[in-house]
């Protein structure tokens, strides 16, 4: 079986297929593995920096059993308390308790000071609302729906823009009803395991790179710095053309982002009016960016590790000298932190120093200490094309695995998962990829792992 892509998605697949006994080969055109979920050495800073930071909640249960599959499970670090900063350093927590879900983190949200009470008031009218059956996917964007149930603008900037805007790489006004509404009932209400938050311990091709060894000890190969330029099927087998080699499989998975399918789709043996149909649904997709300010300061800047900051365009921090300590080098006191823009549409023009310098700016505002800290050393890194745009009525023209050409498959976390652009759902992708190929063998899996089950009251409602 040849794998195009050696992402989240075509590992998984690649991963899932090694499992079953099937010899696997996945090309790669870089020298590591993650796709966009990965790291590489700045040769700016002789840092080894992720391209974005990747977070994971205990809802991702297809990605966890990734994760446990090829023995990473141990570089998670688990969270169970969210911190929201205000500009002026003032700091409200959402954590767990013990009442039964959806109600489990009613006593911190309650203590919050960062909302008043008539946003907590339009915010659980709303939550009671998303516990019932999931909106379709419509012309309608989580905004109108926002609006549609009385929502004040400090709840919409405070409370559901944060979750959403980080969680689906989108602007409220472009992101679909549906998986607005999937985000909060997946992580906020079904249960209090299901919004524990995960972050890597190791940066990110370290995490993925296990992969690596999980697929050759199983007979596959992966072929790093390989670059696939064609893939030509026929009734019998693919062949797939590579900077490298050539050759012939039978079958293939297409994992890679879909702005770069189209120059991999054949020319032939496509059932015509459907080939033509999937090229015309991938020029619908749009993409929205991510950009990573990577700062090292010469101290530590908060006792935080992560935090949610309030009002401002930079909207998280994590601290990577806590989070990955292997960082943290002898009675060195410096510290490194990474503040992450999402939908960072407002920043892809600008240039490096003057996106360093705005975030210095707002980062004081939050912690004093960032005013007598030296910096020592920083970077950007803007990832344009991070991830596709959940838009309103978007599920319309995402595709399903099954390509029209015979013994072709496609994975992505654009493909029809039923979930938004995220790992888990690349995760879901390549194990559905993974059973699309089984199936047609004599091997039939099901890859796929059930959703978190409700708990609580949730289980009645």
């Amino acid at each position: 079986m040849g794998i195009v892509g050696g992402g989240i998605a075509g590992l998984s697949g690649a991963c899932a297929l090694a499992d079953s006994g099937f010899q696997v080969t996945v090309f790669e055109r870089r020298p590591y593995v993650g796709g966009r979920a990965s790291s590489y050495e700045h040769p700016g800073t002789g840092e080894t920096v992720d391209n974005c930071q990747h977070v994971l909640l205990g809802c991702c249960t297809n990605l966890l059993d990734f994760y446990c599959r090829i023995g990473v499970s141990d570089k998670i670090r688990w969270f169970d308390k969210l911190t929201f900063v205000e500009p002026g350093g003032r700091r409200s927590e959402i954590a767990s308790s013990a009442l039964p879900a959806p109600l489990h983190t009613a006593p911190s949200f309650l203590k919050a000071a960062s909302l008043s009470i008539a946003d907590k008031l339009g915010i659980a009218r709303a939550m009671l609302a998303l516990m019932g059956t999931l909106p379709p996917d419509s012309s309608k964007s989580f905004f109108d729906w926002l609006r549609e149930h009385r929502q004040t603008q400090r709840a919409i900037d405070r409370f559901w823009k944060v979750v959403l805007v980080s969680a689906i790489n989108e602007d409220l006004e472009r992101i679909s009803v549906r998986y607005g509404a999937q985000v909060f009932r997946e992580s906020f209400l079904k249960s209090a395991d299901a919004g524990k938050m995960g972050v890597p311990a190791v940066p990110l091709s370290d995490l993925y790179a296990s992969a690596i060894g999980y697929i050759e000890q199983r007979g596959g190969r992966v072929l790093l710095r390989n670059s696939v330029e064609g893939v030509v099927p026929n009734a019998e087998e693919v062949v797939i053309q590579s900077a490298a080699a050539t050759g012939s499989f039978d079958y293939v998975i297409l994992a890679v982002p879909y702005y770069a399918l189209g120059k991999l789709l054949p020319a032939q043996n496509g059932t015509g009016a459907v080939s033509t149909a999937l090229r015309q649904q991938l020029e619908q997709f749009e993409s929205s960016p991510i950009t990573g300010i990577h700062l090292w300061f010469d101290r530590e800047i908060t006792d935080l590790p992560h935090a949610v900051l309030l009002d401002r365009t930079i909207q998280w921090i994590f601290q990577k000298s806590k989070l990955q300590p292997q960082r943290q080098q002898g009675d060195v006191q410096g510290s490194y932190v990474e503040l992450v823009v999402s939908s960072s549409k407002s920043l892809v023009d600008m240039g490096r120093q003057e996106i360093i310098d705005l975030a210095l700016r707002e980062l004081a505002e939050f912690f004093p200490a960032v005013k007598t800290a030296a910096l020592v050393k920083a970077t950007v890194v803007k990832e344009i094309h991070a991830t596709y745009s959940a838009l309103p009525g978007s599920d319309s023209y995402r595709p399903s695995t099954h390509s029209p050409w015979p013994r072709i498959v496609l994975a992505g976390d654009w493909t029809a998962t039923g979930w938004p652009a995220t790992m888990e759902g690349a995760v879901r992708s390549g194990y559905t990829s993974a059973q699309a190929i089984a199936d047609e063998t004599s091997k039939p899996r099901t890859f796929l792992i059930d959703d978190l089950p409700p708990k609580g009251l949730m289980r009645m409602l």
